[in-house]
């Protein structure tokens, strides 16, 4: 039966529209970091290199490599943890150029730094990927954090931001680095127009 994080982690992955509490524990990832614009060909082709070896590693199987505790499973969706510069928190208005992001995309627990070599080289001999090679392995932890899902296009975002902060503020809640957060893609910008797009919003806080 096909792990389907759908599914099996809704708390996770499919929020309320509204802001709430949750302690978001450890995971590996596929992660690659960056700056500037994410509507620029550069970000496209880090999703792109991500998804290849994510989607690598799923495929394994077919090519008769079988990790240690494998499962079948849907491969998990695009995620970033986005801040600033400096220079882009001083600035009233959201300069993209000034974004910092790292984007990644979860693994199931079977998954090692060895089961990613191996998906490594069979990526690399199928494809000319940009920067495949700057993709890393790690671990990740947000601990307690206010989440809800936002719809809508991703300009929009600070007015679901301003409805989690109102939410922190009701609870006496800090949020850890003022303009840190993740967001994790629901939906595919390509095939969704942008008033349905699904993303899942998460601040980082404390009480």
């Amino acid at each position: 039966m096909k792990y389907e994080w759908r599914k099996q982690e809704k708390e996770l992955y499919i929020p309320k529209r509204e802001p709430e509490l949750i302690q978001v524990p450890s995971y590996n990832f596929l992660l690659i970091s960056g700056n500037g614009d994410p509507n620029e060909e550069e970000y496209s082709q880090k999703v792109e290199a991500l998804y290849a070896l994510a989607y690598g590693i799923r495929m394994l199987p077919k090519q008769g490599e079988i990790p240690d505790g494998y499962y079948e499973y849907t491969v998990y969706p695009l995620e970033g943890v986005w801040n600033l510069t400096e220079e882009g928190k001083r600035s009233d208005q959201l300069e993209k150029e000034e974004l910092l992001y790292t984007i990644m995309i979860r693994q199931p627990e079977f998954v090692t730094e060895d089961v990613v070599k191996v998906a490594f080289e069979s990526v690399k001999k199928k494809k000319s990927l940009k920067f495949l090679n700057d993709i890393t392995f790690g671990t990740m932890e947000d601990g307690l954090c206010v989440q809800m899902l936002h719809i809508g296009s991703y300009d929009k975002e600070p007015e679901s931001f301003r409805n989690m902060d109102a939410f922190c503020e009701r609870n006496g809640l800090e949020v850890i680095r003022e303009r840190h957060h993740r967001e994790i893609y629901l939906s595919d910008p390509r095939k969704v127009e942008p008033s349905k797009c699904k993303t899942v919003l998460r601040y980082f806080v404390r009480k």
